[in-house]
């Protein structure tokens, strides 16, 4: 399936919503047109399978030398298993904070020092998240090749952040992408896609419309 294909069912299935009039409410407070539930996808075997088999393709393309595939916990745990098992590789996910018992780990699985990891993550917005698990890697001594990720809002704060800790980051659909499957399709029209621009150059000027 090709990745516009793959879009398009996503949009279907729900997994990506978008609300131009309606718009989403975001933990940090910011007011969103569109939100992207890829836990969603995971009830749908076809396309969970399509999305690791992309994601496979990029690691066996760009990154093969790979040792270990990663997890951000948790919306990132189900496709980094997925994808470690179709590699044949280990296996580790990173939390968001340390364990507040028993060993108090923040990776949990075994990490040796000086592996090469793919970090992979179901979405990224500023990146913040994903960023924090990278750095938790390197502090373990190993290197991390890239952050995949299965959607991005291309924020340029992300860009600035990613840059900022020296780590590629990519990802299987970007904003752009997501806008010309949606308009193609007729899900939306043009005043949506003006909208859904204008929203993405300045998330909280758009969304003071709405307060």
């Amino acid at each position: 399936m090709k990745s516009n294909e793959l879009l398009y069912e996503l949009i279907k299935i729900n997994s990506i919503k978008i609300q131009t009039k309606n718009p989403f409410t975001w933990a940090s407070g910011w007011k969103s047109p569109i939100y992207f539930d890829n836990r969603v996808s995971l009830s749908f075997p076809n396309i969970r399978s399509e999305i690791k088999n992309h994601l496979c393709k990029i690691i066996l393309e760009k990154y093969n030398e790979v040792d270990v595939i990663a997890g951000v916990a948790t919306a990132g745990i189900p496709q980094s298993s997925l994808v470690a098992d179709k590699l044949k590789k280990p296996l580790i996910y990173v939390r968001s904070k340390p364990k507040s018992h028993g060993m108090r780990n923040m990776i949990e699985g075994k990490l040796e020092e000086g592996k090469k990891i793919v970090l992979i993550e179901d979405l990224i917005s500023t990146g913040g998240s994903s960023i924090k698990a990278v750095e938790a890697i390197r502090e373990k001594r190993s290197d991390v090749l890239a952050v995949l990720s299965i959607f991005s809002y291309g924020f340029e704060t992300s860009k600035k952040n990613f840059e900022s800790v020296n780590c590629v980051s990519e990802s299987l659909f970007k904003y752009n992408d997501l806008i010309s499957v949606a308009l193609n399709k007729k899900y939306i029209n043009e005043d949506d896609e003006i909208s859904l621009r204008e929203w993405r150059i300045d998330p909280e000027k758009w969304g003071k419309k709405f307060n």
